[in-house]
């Protein structure tokens, strides 16, 4: 499978009044297309430095970063803003939807920068992502309107859309409550099972069982970098759960 991301030696550093943070310190890794990669780490592991790496949004002070072939590094801003754009589709923790905005009019977004898609384009293929996470029914319904979980769809709707190279999630689950949270893992073991390249930052422990990989951040660095040989099923777990959520 090729290459969707390679990290190689990368640093970042960060200046705080007189000290310098050493927040990544001389990090490599491969992620190959069609992989689940769990990203851990307590807080001030490197994880978030990490994730805005990953997601072009932060450049490393050394090192190299290549997203599907492409050197990260050295581009300009907003070079590297399209590239985030077509490449890469985010999942946040609190959702970032538009207020008082359509589930559909949210999934276009993405696609509003892209000048590809014609009106009636976007439209489509934001319905059609918004049917792929159950949604169908949802279309014109406001974010105030839905819960979390449903929200959470949304959001990966949204990532979707433009077919990246790679689902970046950041703590996805974690707003949401226990049943919640395995409804939304089972979406993306069901994405991960269609061939999306999936990378899940989380300091939970427990959603490693479910992903193929799982790299360990400590103080900056990668500390273990492990293959899970069971991967746990989040349906079956989500089968064995009460239905009120006691």
């Amino acid at each position: 499978m090729k290459e969707i991301i390679r990290i190689e030696r990368i640093k970042r550093d960060f200046i705080v009044g007189e000290e310098t943070v050493h927040a990544l310190r001389d990090v490599s890794f491969t992620i190959r297309e069609g992989e689940f990669v769990t990203i851990m780490g307590s807080s001030g592991s490197g994880k978030s430095t990490l994730l805005n790496t990953l997601g072009c949004l932060d450049t490393p002070t050394q090192g190299e970063y290549y997203l599907d072939e492409v050197s990260v590094r050295t581009m300009g801003k907003n070079a590297r803003a399209t590239l985030r754009n077509r490449k890469i589709g985010f999942v946040f923790q609190s959702y970032n939807l538009l207020p008082k905005t359509t589930a559909v009019e949210n999934v276009e977004l993405p696609l509003l920068y892209n000048p590809a898609y014609s009106a009636s384009e976007r439209r489509k293929k934001s319905i059609e992502s918004l049917k792929a996470v159950g949604l169908g029914d949802r279309l014109n319904h406001k974010s105030n309107q839905m819960s979390g979980g449903q929200m959470q769809r949304v959001a990966i709707a949204r990532a979707l859309v433009n077919d990246p190279a790679v689902i970046l999630a950041d703590e996805a689950t974690g707003n949401l409550d226990t049943r919640t949270g395995f409804e939304v893992l089972v979406l993306f073991q069901r994405l991960h099972a269609e061939g999306k390249t999936i990378i899940f930052v989380t300091h939970n422990p427990e959603i490693a069982h479910f992903s193929g990989r799982t790299i360990v951040l400590k103080d900056g660095r990668v500390v273990s970098d492990t293959t899970n040989s069971h991967i746990e099923s989040a349906a079956y777990v989500l089968a064995q759960l009460p239905l009120n959520n006691e």
